[in-house]
């Protein structure tokens, strides 16, 4: 088994620093409220950061972003793999991307950290992967 953590942009966060920032302004004011939004909003980050994974066990890739996603893809009917920067919805914390095409018409986007070590791996279990990187 072989963990793969997600590449992030430190950018994608910073929505993310304005509630903290609010928070912090409200504790400096003494309001109480400023504490639990602050609490609340940086263990989102660290949540999110450490719980987005792809995971290369046995024959299958396993795809997992905080409670949300788990997906399982079988490596062997991964068909395509390819360069992207969409900004779709997915369980990636970067826009450096790659589309994991599979099935028929299903795909996936992610951003590993290690692409290359893990475009390798996935090539060793199926070499029939075409990529595009």
């Amino acid at each position: 088994m072989k963990i793969y953590k997600s590449k992030i942009d430190w950018w994608l966060g910073l929505p993310l620093l304005y509630p903290i920032f609010l928070s912090v302004t409200s504790m400096i004011e003494g309001e109480w409220i400023g504490y639990p939004v602050f609490i609340f909003f940086l263990l989102f980050i660290v949540f999110i950061s450490k719980s987005t994974r792809y995971i290369i066990a046995e024959n299958q890739l396993i795809v997992k972003s905080m409670f949300v996603v788990n997906d399982r893809i079988d490596i062997s009917k991964i068909r395509k793999i390819e360069k992207t920067n969409s900004i779709l919805s997915s369980p990636a914390l970067s826009l450096d991307r790659i589309a994991i095409k599979f099935n028929k018409f299903d795909e996936v986007y992610i951003s590993p950290k290690e692409k290359q070590n893990f475009l390798t791996d996935l090539l060793q279990i199926n070499p029939n992967i075409e990529v595009k990187v």
